[in-house]
């Protein structure tokens, strides 16, 4: 009798081998949706850093808006440029959680006096007085400003 080599293996030989597959396939699918949920935290952590930016960015313009205003007042009377000041944003819901200050310095050559105004702002939210940096969200943005008599 000639015995054929069977090409279906026996029962016990496979057992458990889908079982590992199936375990393969869950991790790496796991994996792939954690690597999903970092990405989307990423986003919402730059788009909040972003809004922030031009929060502060729109607060220091408008602290050295202020300070221009100050320095030539309509009315054409004389320009006073002081050291340095705070200027204490509108309580407007663009506005909340910045503080901005201000210096300038003032040059005179030639009978032309030129204005430096410098305008820092700086915009938080969260418990950043505990000095717990995951709970705080600090942005700066400065602009510079010269005007001349």
């Amino acid at each position: 009798m000639c015995l054929s080599p069977n090409p279906i293996q026996p029962r016990r030989q496979q057992q458990g081998s889908a079982l590992v597959i199936a375990i393969f396939v869950i991790v790496m699918m796991s994996f792939l949706a954690v690597a999903l949920l970092r990405m989307g935290n990423n986003a919402d952590e730059d788009v909040n850093l972003e809004v922030w930016s031009l929060r502060a960015f729109a607060a220091a313009n408008s602290g050295a808006d202020a300070a221009l205003a100050q320095l030539f007042p309509l009315n054409g009377s004389v320009a006073t440029c002081a050291s340095s000041s705070i200027w204490t944003p509108p309580d407007k819901p663009g506005f909340h959680g910045c503080s901005v200050s201000l210096s300038c310095v003032s040059q005179t050559a030639n009978d032309v006096t030129q204005y430096i105004v410098r305008s820092t702002a700086v915009c938080e939210t969260g418990d950043c007085s505990s000095g717990d940096s995951e709970q705080c969200l600090r942005v700066s943005r400065s602009v510079e400003v010269e005007a001349r008599e």
